[in-house]
């Protein structure tokens, strides 16, 4: 690795920032960076940018400009604020832009990014499972580079780098099963927000945390993957290992497989993802083969996991039952974590919105994606 990497951080404050921000202080001499983004939490921003210095910040939310301008005068920092500034930097040549924003909020900076050929660190799924038809080609036209960085698609990566593609058999997602793998049907009617939160091997953001409760995560993900790794949906599967040692596996047409075994930590694809194409060392925790002697897998229920059903459908279909699925999901997560519905109703909310389908809006492009999008938020 040749002198300093640039690079911006788009959701700098989240999991995966911090996880970006702590690999880089272990390499103060690997890294420099330009950007650094957060969407409402100015003072963690500021704390951040006065650490690392960037050339600029950028905070989503405009009502906190002011702020967020005051914690950094006199530092030579530049400070932006809104939608448009976050699309702006986010085409301002780096040599890696990490996109860790959650949800479709993340999908503008990443289409741009994608606009300006940048090599791009992937933590938003759902920009390739709302966008991925219009993603891919343009980063092969535009030269852009996904690297992912969800923990399995990562391992997929990493098993895939030298294979010829004519050889894959089949791709598999590994799944923990979340807290709720060993509950009944019935006893996860009557879940808590509390309960849903508290993921038995994984650190994340809310949303996402929900999402692997109710497995909408793991559909996701499926759909994610086949724009990645350019596979149709008979070749593309989810089981439950709730080690969460394995994060992926790739089975070839000999009958042979790769799987990439890790701890679980986010460190470790975000690691991989900064050092491409070498990789980066880090001070992590040593696998522990003690404690990895048994590797259990069980395939995925869809009647106690609707949502991963719901996506699994999806799969394959249009552009449009994607983005559907996604926004419907994006609003119950919401409603669930504010009090307003029940575990149980995710599903049964998404499930209506694929089945009431769209107004006649196919997605043929970033805006029409965007107008289907927030059509169906506001249903």
């Amino acid at each position: 690795m040749m002198g300093k990497k640039r690079l911006s951080v788009f959701g700098a404050t989240g999991s995966v920032g911090s996880s970006t921000l702590s690999l880089i202080r272990e390499h103060p001499d690997k890294f420099a960076l330009h950007a650094l983004s957060a969407n409402s939490d100015y003072h963690s921003l500021a704390q951040l940018a006065q650490e690392f210095q960037p050339s600029c910040v950028v905070i989503a939310d405009e009502a906190f400009y002011t702020p967020l301008s005051e914690r950094l005068s006199g530092l030579g920092i530049t400070v932006l604020a809104g939608q448009k500034a976050l699309e702006e930097v986010a085409t301002q040549k780096v040599d890696l832009l990490v996109a860790a924003i959650v949800g479709l909020a993340g999908l503008a900076p990443v289409w741009r990014a994608v606009e300006a050929g940048q090599n791009i660190a992937l933590a938003n799924k759902e920009t390739l499972v709302a966008a991925g038809h219009l993603i891919m080609p343009a980063a092969e036209k535009n030269g852009a580079t996904l690297l992912p960085i969800d923990s399995e698609h990562n391992a997929i990566f990493q098993c895939l780098r030298y294979e010829n593609q004519a050889d894959i058999k089949k791709i598999i997602l590994t799944a923990s099963g979340g807290p709720f793998r060993e509950m009944s049907i019935a006893e996860m009617q009557n879940v808590t927000i509390e309960q849903a939160l508290l993921h038995p091997n994984w650190s994340m953001g809310p949303k996402v945390t929900i999402d692997s409760a109710t497995m909408m995560n793991k559909g996701l993900e499926l759909i994610e993957a086949a724009w990645l790794f350019d596979r149709g949906a008979e070749k593309l599967d989810a089981i439950i290992h709730p080690q969460s040692s394995i994060h992926g596996l790739v089975g070839f047409k000999d009958g042979s497989w790769l799987a990439q075994l890790g701890i679980a930590d986010m460190r470790v694809p975000i690691s991989y993802a900064l050092g491409w194409p070498d990789r980066l060392g880090w001070q992590g925790q040593d696998f522990d083969f003690s404690q990895a002697l048994q590797l259990d897998f069980a395939p995925i229920d869809g009647q106690k996991f609707p949502c991963f059903s719901l996506a699994k459908q999806v799969l394959g279909q249009s552009a449009e039952q994607a983005i559907i699925l996604n926004a419907a999901n994006e609003m119950a997560v919401a409603q669930f974590l504010a009090g307003e519905i029940g575990f149980a109703d995710i599903s049964t909310i998404v499930e209506r919105a694929l089945a009431a389908g769209d107004s006649g809006i196919k997605a043929h492009s970033y805006e029409a994606v965007i107008a289907l999008d927030r059509e169906i938020r506001q249903r």
